[in-house]
């Protein structure tokens, strides 16, 4: 391989891996993670088993696969997200004579994009964020994405004013390995990261599940009124 060019045969194992994949989401939309089965994969496939498992060895590895791309596309847009807020603040202090802005992403804009991306494909939302697959373990690789998501929450956090003193917050002062990416950040912060994580997961999960219709509001209204109240926004 000459400057990073790819042979024929890598080039088609990339493919029957994406196509594996897709497969695999067409079975979880359909019967869940829990019933994801390689051999039905390899028979759409027109495939025995044994080929496929040249591919991915077994059922943990397909799924750790596509939790990872999961994590990872919502990792790069909260990483994105950031980046957009950070560079407009700071157009926007050039632009009145301030100092460079020391703006990162809000809350706010935070929230709509974790929507946006779990509207998208509720499926892979409630890969990573709904009941465990019995028997799986998702390897380390995945537990650091998934603290990029939460390195960038704290960001908006710390930026954030501060609520309130909580009793909760004594605890969170010696209880913060989870938060090792902002050693600085106050309690107060991480108290608001995890309600912001924990609430707007919460609403998010009941909507893609159903578990509003029929009750005759609308799911969006009711989003951005969590957000609002998580955020001191408008209250009219």
């Amino acid at each position: 391989m000459v400057g990073g060019t790819k042979t024929p045969r890598e080039r088609y194992r990339e493919q029957v891996r994406e196509e594996v994949k897709e497969k695999a989401w067409q079975q979880i939309a359909g019967s869940g993670a829990s019933a994801l089965s390689l051999n039905a994969i390899a028979k759409q496939m027109g495939m025995s088993g044994p080929a496929l498992y040249r591919y991915f060895a077994n059922r943990d590895e397909l799924i750790t696969e596509l939790i990872r791309d999961a994590y990872r596309g919502l990792a790069d847009a909260f990483i994105a997200a950031a980046a957009a807020a950070t560079a407009d603040s700071s157009s926007s202090g050039r632009a009145d004579g301030d100092e460079a802005g020391a703006g990162g992403p809000d809350l706010a804009g935070l929230a709509h994009v974790l929507r946006r991306w779990a509207l998208a494909d509720p499926h892979r939302y409630f890969l990573i964020y709904g009941t465990p697959v019995p028997g799986y373990h998702a390897p380390p690789d995945i537990t650091a994405i998934a603290s990029e998501l939460m390195s960038v929450l704290l960001g908006a956090c710390s930026a954030a004013p501060a609520a309130g003193p909580h009793g909760f917050e004594d605890h969170l002062a010696t209880h913060r390995a989870w938060a090792d990416s902002h050693p600085d950040a106050p309690p107060a912060a991480l108290r608001q990261a995890l309600a912001f994580w924990s609430r707007l997961h919460g609403v998010l999960s009941l909507e893609l599940a159903g578990h509003f219709t029929g009750m005759g509001l609308d799911p969006a209204l009711f989003f951005q009124a969590e957000v609002d109240a998580l955020t001191g926004g408008p209250t009219a």
